[in-house]
């Protein structure tokens, strides 16, 4: 009897408890992870497991049904929709949340601004040294995300005008990374999302009106869309887990899910 009460309490922890797993852009990592810890402390029946990798990464995972939540920092491409039809899931998305790119020199670097046609010029390999734009006579290092990151293409389309990177690039595997490097080479440059900034790194102004106007990457200038660089940031899931993804979902695009999503550095949808 006693066994049989044991698998009956068991068999209804299992049917109540959901474990998730949530996987993709780098980016959205602290959002995520940090989301997640207090979903749980609300749903301690939920586990939510949270990993990077990269936006398509992510949605690669999404197609192979190994995760439930694809987190991106772009936009589902076209070839990805269709291996998602060949794979007879129908998606569903939902913005969580936006982003600033913010572009990073290392600190001891005399510039402070740049226009979108010198970050062109920069990262498809045109200007190679610093004082081509203003600055000291210095081998300009550039480095970017991997190919399979969701900003490396938002900033490809966004940035550069959908034109290449320069060969030499160098790609980091993640988001810190590139943070690292930065603040480790005196002539480096990269770009990362706003909430990964921090002082080891500094942070340029950027123009798209050729020069006219510098904006800061600042949460105000991220709310007030007057930073020229800002992209919406994604969670993609099947509609055959819609009920188990519901409740974290609906937490994230709560006024407290929102909250969490400005004190951890990024902006929310309101």
């Amino acid at each position: 009897m006693k066994r049989t009460i044991i698998s009956i309490i068991v068999l209804a922890f299992a049917i109540n408890s959901q474990a998730q797993r949530i996987k993709g852009s780098d980016t959205m990592l602290p959002l995520s992870q940090k989301e997640a810890e207090s979903f749980m402390k609300q749903n301690s029946s939920n586990r939510v497991t949270v990993t990077g990798g990269g936006s398509g990464v992510g949605i690669a995972a999404l197609i192979e049904g190994t995760t439930d939540l694809a987190q991106s920092s772009r936009k589902i491409k076209m070839d990805e929709k269709i291996k998602l039809q060949e794979a007879g899931v129908t998606y569903k998305e939902v913005i969580a949340a936006y982003d600033a790119l913010a572009v990073v020199v290392n600190p001891s670097n005399s510039i402070s601004q740049l226009t979108r046609e010198q970050l062109e010029g920069i990262f498809t390999g045109k200007i190679k040294n610093w004082k081509e734009v203003g600055g000291e006579d210095m081998k300009i290092i550039v480095y970017s995300r991997e190919t399979s990151s969701g900003t490396y293409e938002f900033f490809k389309e966004h940035v550069l005008n959908k034109k290449n990177f320069a060969s030499d690039v160098l790609s980091m595997p993640a988001t810190g990374a590139i943070i690292q490097s930065v603040s480790q080479t005196k002539g480096a440059i990269g770009y990362v999302g706003l909430a990964y900034l921090n002082k080891a790194v500094k942070t340029l102004k950027v123009s798209y009106d050729k020069g006219k106007t510098y904006i800061e990457p600042s949460m105000e200038t991220a709310k007030n869309k007057t930073y020229p660089v800002v992209r919406p940031l994604y969670y993609y899931y099947s509609t055959k887990v819609e009920t188990k993804v519901k409740q974290y979902l609906e937490f994230v695009l709560s006024t407290e899910g929102q909250k969490i999503i400005e004190q951890v550095g990024y902006v929310p949808l309101k």
